[in-house]
Order: structure tokens, then sequence, then C-alpha cells
């Protein structure tokens, strides 16, 4: 099976009641991990490459990484561009066979957001309108790759319609509460997702496919693995889960999770260097990282993001 656009995958979404999971890739264990998980419970997934992932592994390594997973599998696939930070990173993307990318620009003034996400929208249209673009509005606090905002944004959905109006987006990232890396949410607080704002972005974009972006949970068991041996993540709080699946039976269509699946990979290379100091075979150690990322891909399509079955 070819890789798929993104626009059939969130029409049946939205109407579904479900989102799809847009997980971050880096390498070939994690790779495997994802499309293993979602094969075996038939969901749809997107595969995402961030740009610190194209500067780690090359984009040709990870281009051929996504090829094997279509071969060893039979659900429908997307390739998509995370964080793109400049036009030319987009262009690069869609020439070389992405078929979605996200173009970045809500830490730019409004006018000049509008004019970069246009550009790339154009280019990407132009090239094959199968290809879709997801803009963004808001801007969440963080830090994860290249990305490091010290300061959260909620979207203000007054300027939702004039924004989507104008670039031709296929989607909208918008800022709810969520943040990027694993400290989400201090220690004693009570985390919070504003409700109130995804609904009135729904009410005023209705049908119009909804992103969220830094929407690892951060689970716990694996914290406590990474810091029973030897690592350090303090106060390390994620999204709850229940607010999570709340978003995907509304206008979200896409979850991205990426700290999740970091947790899960180190936390089971950690146990095996303290377990088993004599290892040092990198498949022993990697097996037991892979098996934990896809446990928790499966726990996501099953109990959070709602698309097991929706692949077929």
């Amino acid at each position: 099976m070819p890789l798929v656009s993104t626009k059939e995958m969130f029409k049946k979404a939205y109407e579904g009641g479900y989102a799809i999971g847009a997980f971050n890739v880096n390498n070939m264990e994690i790779v495997q991990a994802i499309v293993e998980a979602a094969n075996e419970l038939k969901s749809p997934v997107i595969l995402q490459v961030s740009k610190g992932a194209r500067d780690y592994a090359k984009p040709v390594y990870l281009t051929k990484l996504v090829e094997a997973a279509l071969l060893d599998s039979n659900i429908p696939i997307a390739l998509h561009l995370d964080h793109g930070d400049s036009f030319e990173t987009c262009k690069a993307c869609i020439d070389s066979g992405f078929t979605s990318v996200m173009i970045d620009g809500s830490h730019l003034p409004f006018a000049e957001n509008i004019a970069l996400t246009k550009r790339v929208v154009e280019y990407a249209h132009a090239h094959d309108p199968y290809i879709t673009v997801e803009g963004e509005l808001g801007q969440l606090a963080g830090v994860e790759d290249d990305i490091d905002v010290e300061h959260h944004s909620y979207t203000n959905p007054d300027d939702v319609v004039e924004f989507v109006t104008k670039t031709g987006c296929d989607s909208l990232a918008i800022a709810i509460g969520t943040s990027h890396g694993a400290f989400k949410f201090k220690p004693g607080t009570n985390p919070q997702l504003r409700f109130d704002i995804l609904d009135e972005v729904s009410r005023r974009l209705p049908n119009f496919p909804i992103v969220l972006h830094g929407a690892s949970s951060v689970p716990q068991e694996y914290v406590s693995i990474i810091k029973a041996n030897g690592g350090k993540l303090e106060d390390a709080i994620g999204v709850p889960e229940e607010m999570l699946r709340q978003a995907a039976r509304s206008a979200v269509c896409k979850i991205n999770i990426d700290s999740d699946l970091r947790l899960a990979m180190t936390a089971g290379i950690r146990e095996v260097f303290t377990t088993k100091p004599d290892v040092f075979d990198p498949r022993t150690y990697l097996k037991v990282g892979r098996k934990n990322v896809k446990d928790v891909v499966a726990h996501k399509i099953r109990e959070v993001l709602g698309s097991e079955g929706k692949g077929v």
C-alpha cells in the first residue's frame, strides 16, 4: 500500500469521533514498533519526522525506513513533517515524497504567519493536491528537539477563520494547554485543557480537522524505571489521557505523541544496562526499548485515540 494523504484519514476520524496518532520517528526500532502495533490493531497511523530527526538520521534513511514499513504492513500510513521551520524545509519534504507537512509560523506576527503558511500551501497543492499542510495558531511552551518556548499563548478563536481562509491550510494545530516535552504540569496542580477554546474553534470551523501538539501523557511507570536506573526526571508530568480521549471525540483528528515514545525506549535501555551490565550488543537493549514503544503505541490506539479497527 502506498503512502496516503491525511485528507481522507481526517474526514473519517472527524465523522467517527476518533483521532489519528502522529508518532515521531527517529530510527528503525521506533518505526518498527509504531507500525507493528498499528498493523496488529488495524489502525491508520501518521509517521512524523521533525527537523531534529532529519538532522540526526538523514532524510533518505528515514524515507527508506518508511518505505520498508509500507511493505511490511497493510494499513493506511501518512508521512508528515513535524514543525517545519521554513519554506525550504517543507519544500524539501514535499519534493521527497512526504504526503503532509506542517509549517510552524506560530512564533511570527499574525500576518507573517499567514503569509508563510500560504506560501507552503500554494507550493504543496500545486505540486500535488493530495498533499496536506498543517498550520499553527498559538504557541506551546516547553522544550523538544529544536523547539524551546518559554511562554505559552492560547489560540484566539477570533483568528482561526481568517487564518484558515487566507492560507488555505488543510488542518490547524491549536494551543489549549498542552506543551512540548515531559514536564507539562507542575506537581500538585490539577492539569486542565481549555476545552472552551477547542469548542469555540470547532464551532467557527465546522468539520475542519484540529491538531493537538505536546499531547504525551508521560507514563509514570517508565518515569519510575528511568529514575530507578540512574536517570533524572524530576517532576515529569503529562496530559491526563481522559482529556486526550475527550479531545479525540471532538474536532481533534490528529494527536502528536513523541515524549512517551522516548521515555519508553529510554526506560527499556536503562533497565537492561542496570540489570545486565555485561551486555554490549545493541540488539539486546534496543529490542527491549522497541517492545516498550510498541506497548505504548498499542495502548494509545486502544484507550486514547480510539482508532483501533479504523484502518481496514
